[in-house]
């Protein structure tokens, strides 16, 4: 796993992926952080982690679109699926290289703390949590992306794909808002489904000051079920 680690790794940055997708994390971020936190003159991080999302969403396609997709394209997925390495090998290094960048890209948080206790006293409980409020969403979108780009072999169909789904996903809940007080049954359980399911809702407890371990198992497994079904489509290819 560590050599598929190394090889992604070096992969990210010999392609140019890292720094396009660095680059415009810390620009976009930084521009909401200079409306939310620098331009407001206070030192409340909640209005800069809710627009976070945004970006995450955004950019983990760009992140992703590659990582398996490229494989197929150049026909190098066959020598990778026979090598004497496990597909949960294959997959982990893959996807731990993606969020080892993208660990290095939300860490530009932590300049942002030494800013803003140039406005008042940096409230670390709450930045923390936040940051890793980023990181468990971002470990749950990295897999659906990774997912995505390993049943194409072409890159931009796969971000293109990858960025649809991120963002039903993102407006899953406000599609369902008018089943709330629906008279049927079973609109107000597709509304609860939903509901129960929404990363944004599970994010944004985050960012006002809730830390939810159920919110945190979430994320978490719907990273394990996504490198899961990666698994079973390199599986069938590798038979096939």
């Amino acid at each position: 796993m560590l050599a598929i680690y190394r090889r992604e790794m070096g992969a990210f940055f010999t392609s140019g992926i890292a720094y396009v997708f660095l680059t415009v994390f810390w620009l976009v971020s930084g521009i909401f952080f200079y409306n939310t936190v620098i331009a407001a003159g206070n030192a409340d991080t909640s209005s800069l982690f809710g627009s976070m999302f945004i970006i995450v969403l955004f950019l983990i396609p760009v992140l992703t679109m590659k990582l398996l997709s490229e494989e197929k394209k150049n026909k190098t997925d066959q020598g990778l699926l026979t090598a004497p390495v496990s597909l949960w090998e294959i997959v982990l290094g893959k996807y731990f290289a993606a969020l080892t960048l993208y660990i290095i890209a939300e860490s530009i948080i932590f300049v942002y703390a030494f800013v803003i206790n140039y406005l008042g006293d940096v409230i670390w409980p709450s930045l923390l949590g936040n940051y890793f409020a980023m990181l468990f969403l971002g470990a749950a979108f990295i897999a659906v992306g990774l997912f995505i780009s390993s049943l194409t072999e072409n890159q931009m169909a796969s971000a293109v794909v990858c960025l649809v789904v991120l963002f039903v996903i993102y407006l899953s809940e406000s599609l369902v808002a008018g089943f709330a007080n629906s008279k049927s049954r079973y609109l107000k359980l597709l509304y609860k489904g939903v509901t129960n399911i929404s990363f944004y809702s599970r994010y944004m407890e985050f960012t006002r000051g809730v830390f939810s371990l159920t919110s945190v198992l979430f994320f978490v497994s719907v990273a394990f079920i996504f490198n899961f079904l990666t698994v079973k489509v390199l599986e069938k290819r590798r038979w096939s």
